[in-house]
């Protein structure tokens, strides 16, 4: 309290607004928590050394720990980084991974096993990219040993994986500068955050990205209420009447989803081909044949409302007759739009929009910068999650290679490795970073 005290008087009062917000917002999470005292020990009787992490840094830097989950059924409402730098001096660390999503977060796992410290940056304000921004409820079925697994699913229990490793998170932070300097990499965010590390991992997917819009008049009133990009809460469309717009597998698996439980559904594409799975377009196929999805070839003409409610939208067909869909919620899944950004000016070769990366390592045409996940290209490249794992396993070696030359490289297994089992925690002694 007195060091809060303290730190809070020496700021602005803009920057001691926000300071106050933050406490209050680590006041309203611990309260979910249960006393320190009842925590389950680790191995060996010990409890965790550190559960949130709090430390201020001259003259003041607020840092979050990374581990922080607190067994909460909606990872998404976790602040697991909260980092605002008033002037702090450059933190270094071994390795900065680019990007949130589900390969970047593993990458910090692959990292972790081999004693290698990681930050990671996202421009978004939460850790899952894609999986939690544009479709959290939407089921995988090809991970591995996961029959099904949701996308906030799959990024809740890979943060839980990582917990061990302690990353540090820095959210709503776009990297700006990528600089060699002196065998290392100077980087620095929009934000003012700046460091320098050993080794860069791009895992960014498609880049900065904004999903493409509706694009008729009137649309952006409702955008962010009745007219959405991304399903937050598949519940609340129960018994709603409801229009998609779209034609791949986003678009196709969500009406097959809704369908059953909607007033309504009506599908609008603008051609008759479909770029989602076979099996999907077949079930929407059976649902459009019994009823439950009624299925327009055409593109939206204008929104319909009743005063400031949306009521409708109006489908020019491709024949060029138009039809209203009565509708209380739109849901547009035209795809992103990706934008590499400030990646397209860090010198690294680059090829259709995506970095050229070799399939030994991951490492692109800069030594010591890699690229995982679907923001790479190779011959032969497939942009499953899957490949984007194992593109992390083999990139944490080349690291590993890149950081320490001079040594040499063992395959060591958590099964039956002491070192790897003390990095994970698992292990009656204290954990070791060695590398």
């Amino acid at each position: 309290a007195a060091a809060a005290a303290a730190a809070s008087a020496g700021l602005s009062a803009s920057r001691r607004s926000r300071w106050n917000q933050t406490r209050v917002g680590m006041r309203d999470q611990s309260a979910h928590l249960p006393a320190i005292s009842q925590w389950p020990r680790r191995p060996g009787g010990r409890r965790p050394q550190r559960f949130i992490g709090c430390a201020l840094r001259a003259p003041v830097r607020l840092q979050f720990g990374g581990d922080f989950a607190a067994n909460s059924h909606n990872t998404r409402r976790n602040v697991l980084i909260m980092s605002e730098s008033f002037e702090a001096p450059a933190q270094s660390v071994e390795t900065l991974i680019i990007g949130a999503g589900p390969v970047g977060l593993f990458q910090i796992f692959e990292l972790g096993l081999l004693g290698i410290r990681a930050a990671i940056v996202d421009s978004l304000a939460q850790v899952g990219g894609q999986c939690t921004e544009l479709y959290p409820d939407k089921p995988i079925y090809d991970i591995p040993a996961l029959p099904v697994c949701g996308a906030q699913e799959l990024i809740d229990r890979l943060l839980e994986q990582v917990k061990p490793f302690n990353a540090k998170f820095h959210l709503g932070e776009e990297v700006t500068t990528v600089a060699p300097e002196a065998g290392q990499f100077r980087i620095a965010t929009a934000g003012g955050v700046e460091m320098t590390v050993g080794a860069v991992v791009i895992a960014a997917g498609l880049g900065a990205f904004q999903p493409r819009r509706l694009g008729v008049p009137g649309a952006e009133v409702f955008e962010g209420t009745q007219i959405q990009y991304r399903v937050r809460d598949a519940q609340q469309l129960a018994g709603r009447r409801i229009v998609i717009f779209g034609g791949g597998d986003s678009a196709l698996d969500w009406a097959v989803a809704l369908a059953p439980a909607a007033a309504s559904l009506t599908l609008v594409h603008r051609r008759a081909q479909f770029r989602g799975a076979p099996a999907t377009v077949a079930k929407m196929l059976e649902l459009e044949a019994a009823g439950r999805i009624r299925y327009l070839e055409g593109v939206a003409d204008s929104v319909l409302a009743d005063g400031a409610t949306l009521a409708g939208v109006r489908i020019k067909a491709t024949d060029g007759t138009l039809h209203d869909a009565p509708a209380d919620q739109l849901l547009v899944f035209f795809g992103l739009h990706p934008k590499l950004g400030p990646i397209a000016e860090w010198g690294l070769h680059l090829e259709r929009k995506a970095i050229a990366v070799d399939t030994e390592k991951f490492q692109t045409s800069v030594p010591g910068i890699f690229a995982i996940g679907d923001i790479n290209t190779y011959p032969g490249k497939k942009k499953l999650i899957l490949s984007g794992f194992h593109e992390a396993a083999l990139t944490a070696f080349g690291i590993q290679h890149h950081l320490f030359p001079e040594k040499r490289q063992f395959l060591q297994y958590t099964t039956t490795s002491p070192i790897m089992q003390k990095r994970l925690g698992v292990a009656a002694d204290s954990p070791a970073d060695a590398h």
